[in-house]
């Protein structure tokens, strides 16, 4: 559905996209996640047609993207960070501005504005002006308005941040039943969680280059970090540690701050050789955990620093 090929852009001497290239199939939930900075909203403007592109190519449903190419961006909706709607206005007094503007006429856009309010959760407050909505309705408005010309290709620009708790969940709800419906969609966020959860594969961006792209199992699987079992206890830790470093499986240990921090091929198979490490080092463990690594730990491993820096 969307091919970005070696995508780059510049602004004086500082590179904001050097070389961005990834793909997304029709019915794919991609995410492209990274820090603030990292070249997001610059890589799906240029995939838009939004912002002229120094080098690269883009296309959408085989068609090629461009400032003037309003086929290919006929198969696109975009949700940008910032809310795109009137204030003075109620929300289906802007769906239906918009659908107008996206071609549609008569009852198809009474029917269409009925149906994405519904989407989105806000068809009880259809009538309401859209400067009395919480910061959380008006991102699910501004998502309504990207959905109403049915688009082939949903753009969904970090739309979570700074929402309430209760309204971030309606929108990832919204997102999953889109992706559920067949409906390709490219998601830019910074928070690992929404990643996790909503997408088929995802694109790591930081500094303006793709430094890791694949579902989460095989992104994990490229960092090559393991399981972490993390053992609190009393009794003689250094010779705790020394033992858990000699058993099959054991890929490093660290103490830190009074816990020992054994990193495994498997933590679940591991965890009966741990326990009788310290029997036999005489060590009274007062609590162990497994913790799996997540895509926090990929972004760490392959940038060296956390997502949110």
């Amino acid at each position: 559905m969307l091919v970005c090929a070696g995508l780059r852009k510049t602004y004086g001497d500082r590179v904001a996209v050097a070389g961005v290239s990834f793909h997304i199939d029709r019915g794919e939930t991609y995410g492209l996640l990274g820090p603030n900075g990292a070249g997001k909203t610059t890589t799906i403007s240029m995939a838009c047609g939004l912002l002229t592109r120094d080098a690269g190519e883009v296309t959408v449903d085989g068609r090629p993207v461009g400032p003037r190419s309003t086929d290919a961006k006929a198969a696109i909706g975009l949700v940008p960070q910032e809310v795109a709607l009137y204030d003075d206005l109620s929300a289906e007094e802007n769906l239906r501005f918009f659908g107008r503007l996206q071609g549609l006429v008569g009852r198809d856009v009474a029917t269409r504005v009925a149906e994405v309010l519904e989407l989105v959760g806000l068809a009880d407050r259809a009538g309401d002006r859209v400067g009395e909505y919480s910061g959380g309705m008006k991102r699910r408005a501004n998502i309504a308005a990207g959905l109403l010309h049915r688009p082939k290709l949903l753009v969904l620009d970090e739309p979570t941040v700074g929402v309430d708790p209760q309204s971030r969940n309606a929108i990832l709800e919204s997102v999953e039943a889109l992706g559920a419906e067949g409906l390709s969609v490219l998601y830019t966020t910074h928070y690992m969680e929404e990643a996790e959860r909503l997408c088929d594969r995802i694109g790591i961006i930081d500094e303006g280059r793709l430094v890791a792209e694949g579902d989460r199992r095989a992104l994990i699987a490229r960092l090559g970090a393991g399981d972490r079992v993390e053992v609190t206890g009393t009794g003689d830790i250094p010779a705790f540690a020394d033992a858990v470093g000699t058993l099959p499986g054991t890929l490093g240990v660290d103490r830190r701050d009074g816990r020992v921090v054994v990193r495994v091929d498997d933590g679940s198979t591991a965890l009966a050789g741990i326990v009788a490490a310290s029997e036999r080092t005489g060590v009274t463990i007062g609590g162990i955990e497994l913790v799996e690594p997540d895509l926090e730990d990929v972004f760490l491993g392959l940038t060296g620093k956390a997502l949110r820096d």
